[in-house]
């Protein structure tokens, strides 16, 4: 899947992440950094990195918890698992490939990561797409029952301990097949989803995903808070787009979520459910040289 593109990675406070890049060192273009969901890993671009280092120089990283990253413990809150951390995870796996700035494309788990780098670090972020999400905040304040039976994981996951982790870890492959599996899949490349389990049977995946979660119905929202009560918005350039057929379209109204949390806000439905860019990868390219092609 991935010819063309060296492993690297950054360590930092201990905690080793895996990367990947490739691409032209100077496209004319600010670099890319590529961010993954749950329960996947950097794979799911497998259909849309190759393309974008065409003119790009892309960085993908497996997030903290997910595929080759480390899995390092959750800490008082999960705290160690704070989108907050997360994004400054990122900023030091650019910097230690000399990107000080640079636009930012995400998924799922790795979407919410970006919207914290965009409003933590908006000197580093040029702009950013993200792939169906809502904010965080404005999906737990807009919980519905269809949107609570739909992301049963959500509230599953947050459970206390040790609950979800030993649930999980009876069989890992059968949670991965029964979480994605929900939302359709033959779309999904052997390649691709012989990546998702094996990572998701790594020790310490299942307490790393909860945590993930965990921080995301706590500390997170604490820190949406926090900016909404000081009127902290995104400011870079936003493009979201989201499955015409998913859960986040028929439950939520995204454009109108972000318009509230961001300045410059674009987007639209695609033709797809919830894994677009192994969906629709070529709605997804088309959208992000648009986007990404416009420059800073």
């Amino acid at each position: 899947m991935w010819t063309g593109f060296e492993s690297c990675g950054v360590q930092r406070d201990g905690v080793a992440l895996f990367a990947r890049h490739g691409g032209p060192p100077d496209g004319g273009q600010p670099p890319l950094l590529l961010l993954h969901g749950h329960p996947q890993t950097m794979a799911m671009w497998h259909r849309v990195a190759p393309v974008l280092a065409r003119t790009h120089r892309v960085v993908l990283m497996d997030l903290r918890g997910y595929g080759d990253s480390d899995r390092p413990p959750a800490g008082e809150g999960s705290a160690a698992y704070a989108k907050r951390e997360m994004a400054l995870d990122a900023v030091a796996l650019m910097r230690s490939l000399g990107h000080e700035r640079f636009g930012v494309l995400a998924h799922d788990r790795g979407a919410r990561v970006a919207h914290r780098l965009a409003l933590d670090h908006p000197q580093a972020v040029a702009r950013l797409m993200l792939l169906d999400i809502a904010p965080t905040l404005a999906m737990y304040e807009g919980t519905t029952e269809a949107f609570a039976r739909a992301y049963w994981h959500w509230f599953f996951l947050i459970q206390p301990a040790p609950l979800p982790k030993r649930l999980i870890e009876a069989d890992p492959i059968a949670y991965l097949r029964d979480g994605m599996g929900r939302r359709g899949g033959s779309f999904f490349a052997p390649e691709a989803w012989a990546e998702y389990e094996r990572c998701m049977a790594r020790p310490g995946t299942a307490a790393a995903v909860c945590a993930d979660y965990r921080t995301s119905a706590g500390i997170d929202l604490e820190h949406d808070r926090a900016d909404r009560a000081a009127g902290r918005r995104v400011t870079q350039p936003l493009r979201v787009l989201w499955g015409a057929s998913g859960v986040v379209g028929r439950c939520f109204e995204p454009l109108k979520l972000w318009q509230a949390a961001a300045i410059d806000v674009s987007g639209r439905a695609v033709d797809s459910g919830h894994y677009i860019a192994e969906e629709a990868p070529d709605e997804v390219l088309a959208e992000a040289a648009e986007f990404f092609g416009s420059g800073a």
